[in-house]
């Protein structure tokens, strides 16, 4: 072999090999930045501490109600059956604030007598205004006790009707929060943001 082929040859071989290295040095660094950026990602508790939640409702059947965390706070979704509906009136003598003038208890689109944005469905913070208990669903009528059905915290027993609306004579000073939401289809709930809420 000549000179010029044994030089070529190194030249070939010297090519291969800063191809390579720089093959190998991008796939590394490729490698070490991939950990990286996912640690500048929110974790899922911090995503979960402000984003909005998304609850699927199209199968939740009238009288039923689900629960989701949003922020940490306890979520109570309902869906109203029309006989609810129909009862949350005959409530009104026996509450403290049954057209909801504590203002910030719900946003502008509560402010109503179901406190939704449809009638059917309640959404309202699963915390007594009281201690912050978690009340509970208790949703039979008791006519000799004035009770068309509603939440009932056993800690202090406070009561709150079907609209979260408090009774008067318990401890809780206001209505059961209603948090931000809106509906982004027919069967689909956001709770945590309300703009264009429908």
């Amino acid at each position: 072999m000549t000179d010029d082929e044994m030089d070529q040859i190194d030249r070939n071989r010297r090519h291969f090999l800063t191809i390579a290295t720089a093959v190998t040095g991008l796939a590394g660094a490729g490698l070490v930045a991939i950990p990286f950026l996912s640690s500048l990602k929110p974790s899922a508790r911090a995503q979960a501490l402000g984003a909005p939640v998304e609850v699927p409702i199209g199968s939740l059947e009238p009288g039923a109600m689900v629960r989701v965390l949003w922020r940490g706070k306890l979520i109570f979704v309902l869906h109203r059956t029309e006989t609810m509906l129909s009862l949350l009136p005959d409530n009104d003598q026996y509450l403290r604030d049954p057209r909801s003038e504590v203002t910030e208890q719900q946003p502008p689109y509560a402010v109503n007598e179901n406190r939704s944005v449809r009638p059917e469905i309640l959404v309202v913070e699963g915390a007594c205004t009281h201690l912050g208990c978690a009340p509970l669903e208790k949703f039979e009528v008791i006519p000799a006790e004035h009770w068309n059905g509603g939440f009932f915290c056993p800690c202090h027993g406070s009561k709150f009707d079907l609209s979260g609306r408090v009774y008067k004579g318990v401890p809780a000073p206001t209505n059961l929060r209603v948090p931000p939401y809106r509906f982004v289809r027919d069967d689909l709930l956001l709770i945590g943001q309300d703009t264009g809420a429908a």
